[in-house]
């Protein structure tokens, strides 16, 4: 027999799925608690036993979907760090993790656009936290010694957006594997180019 707290974590998940279900045809913005209240079999009232609003409902998804992004960051950490090789694993890690994780990229990609301001900004600092990490990891990179943390936020924040750039296309491919493998070879060369001009960069002293 389930504990109060097992049913009360599974209905905090049923309202989290729902929301990710609902706002896939618009976005938070638009959504009312009622609304989602209704998907899970609730009344509204008891919508606030878990959440205050709307909006800390999307701080809630904004938080569990960059599990996906950390956990994705953490598969490009292993192995042995070679330039030569930083490119097709990264791509291919980032489209593994989208088709596992295709919900949470969509309500990211979704949401950044077009969701509730603080929901907007949060996505933004998660984005900007990630950034910082990959330019810890690029100054590990043989090259990269004598560069500025500057330079390594400016090469980190092109790599971020390019994957996230990728990631927004793959999730508008949906079904069409020769447009996907498309846009992987384009984000393969992107970042191929974008690697080979920072191998002869040197930062100003």
């Amino acid at each position: 027999m389930s504990t109060r707290v097992e049913q009360k974590e599974r209905t905090r998940r049923a309202i989290l799925d729902a929301a990710l279900e609902l706002s896939d045809e618009s976005t938070l913005a638009v959504l009312s608690l009622r609304q989602v209240a209704k998907e899970v079999g609730i009344v509204p009232t008891a919508f606030y036993r878990h959440f205050d609003s709307i909006e800390a409902l999307g701080l809630a998804l904004v938080d569990e979907s960059f599990v996906s992004l950390r956990t994705m960051m953490r598969d490009l950490r292993r192995g042995d760090p070679a330039l030569s090789d930083v490119v097709d694993r990264s791509v291919s890690v980032l489209v593994a993790h989208v088709h596992q994780d295709r919900a949470h990229f969509l309500f990211i990609a979704r949401e950044r656009a077009a969701g509730p301001p603080a929901v907007r900004e949060a996505i933004r600092h998660q984005i900007e936290l990630f950034e910082r990490e990959l330019a810890t990891d690029l100054a590990q990179l043989p090259g990269t010694d004598a560069w500025s943390g500057e330079d390594l936020r400016v090469l980190s924040n092109l790599i971020v957006t390019a994957m996230v750039a990728t990631a927004e296309a793959i999730l508008g491919a949906a079904d069409r594997p020769d447009a996907e493998k498309e846009l992987v070879e384009q984000a393969r060369t992107q970042l191929r180019m974008v690697l080979i001009g920072a191998l002869n960069w040197r930062s100003k002293p």
